[in-house]
């Protein structure tokens, strides 16, 4: 099964991390290609990877060809005309050391710019993490390097706040302000969050734990409740706000081969990219619809995730099977169910 990953890594090898956008090669959409195909082969889903594929790699762009050496990485840090260069920094970090080494040096200087490619450089080296823990291979340690390569070209650093909160992290989504403005791709609607006067008191608002032993179970909860909160915001972005949940599950993945002290740093970062997104995409929530197909199993989703095909549901599916399983909380599954309602099926 692992092998037919590994064929989807190679097959995505040479791809950018992101098509389209403006001449500048912003405002573009991500490369969910290798995220889309480790979530098809680990939960062993009911589709024909190398068609998906096949589809998939016509929009893509290949990868430009390395210019100069990173040399000052502080300065490289966020310049997305560098993404070459990044992807061949980190394909040769993750073979000058172990990969659990090269990642937790990296983790930290990283992690302020999680808000990179609207989470989805963060995401995907979460995907890769999965990978890496079950197999290896050079085209599994190529992706996490072009993971980590996509997150620090696109790095960008979020507006924070200061003191101890003290608020769940249901709580605290729902203590979220609203942005006036929400407008604009995302890159001008997080602009906007320095400005917003609640931003500071409400993204400081989370009781993250002193001790590191209880960082796991928090940022499962947040996971949890980003899910569940899906039901009755989803209509606003429904592929944006999947990202609430899913960008705090790829870090609550990394957990296990990070040193502890980056745990606490680690819900912290993911609690603020899953509030800004929040902030910048969700109006006030709205009454969540009652559904029949709250308590279906979670092979019924999964099954309909494979049916419908698209990288946004097939991973959100993913995180909210995992959250039903924590859980037994049927909503979960009821918000993926939303997703895929509300986001079009790809053209086969």
């Amino acid at each position: 099964m692992h092998n037919n990953l590994l064929e989807a890594y190679a097959r995505l090898h040479d791809a950018g991390p992101e098509f389209g956008g403006d001449e500048d090669g912003d405002h573009g959409l991500t490369n969910h290609g290798p995220m889309a195909a480790e979530v098809v082969v680990r939960r062993g889903l009911d589709v024909r990877l190398d068609a998906w594929l096949d589809r998939y790699v016509t929009r893509l762009t290949e990868l430009p060809v390395p210019t100069a050496r990173i040399t000052d990485w502080r300065a490289a840090l966020g310049d997305a005309r560098r993404i070459a260069d990044w992807t061949a920094f980190f394909r040769a970090e993750v073979r000058a050391r172990p990969w659990r080494e090269a990642l937790a040096t990296w983790w930290p200087r990283l992690l302020p710019g999680i808000a990179a490619g609207s989470t989805h450089g963060v995401i995907r080296v979460g995907h890769a993490v999965r990978t890496l823990t079950a197999t290896t291979g050079e085209h599994a340690l190529d992706e996490l390097a072009n993971g980590l390569a996509f997150w620090a070209a696109r790095a960008r650093p979020l507006p924070g706040g200061s003191g101890r909160g003290t608020l769940s992290p249901a709580a605290a989504l729902d203590a979220l302000p609203t942005l006036p403005d929400r407008t604009g791709f995302i890159a001008h609607r997080l602009t906007r969050l320095g400005a917003l006067p609640a931003w500071p008191g409400a993204v400081a608002s989370l009781d993250v734990p002193a001790d590191p032993d209880g960082v796991p179970a928090v940022l499962a909860a947040l996971v949890d409740a980003a899910t569940v909160r899906y039901l009755r915001v989803g209509r606003d972005s429904p592929v944006l706000l999947v990202h609430t949940a899913t960008a705090p599950n790829a870090v609550l993945h990394c957990l296990p081969v990070l040193p502890r002290e980056l745990w606490g740093p680690s819900l912290t970062a993911a609690w603020t990219a899953a509030a800004a997104v929040t902030v910048t995409y969700a109006g006030p929530p709205a009454r969540a619809t009652a559904s029949s197909r709250a308590d279906d199993p979670a092979g019924v989703l999964l099954d309909r995730a494979a049916d419908h095909q698209d990288e946004h549901v097939l991973k959100f599916a993913d995180t909210a099977v995992e959250s039903y399983e924590r859980t037994g909380n049927g909503d979960a599954l009821a918000a993926a169910h939303l997703a895929a309602d509300l986001i079009p099926t790809p053209a086969r």
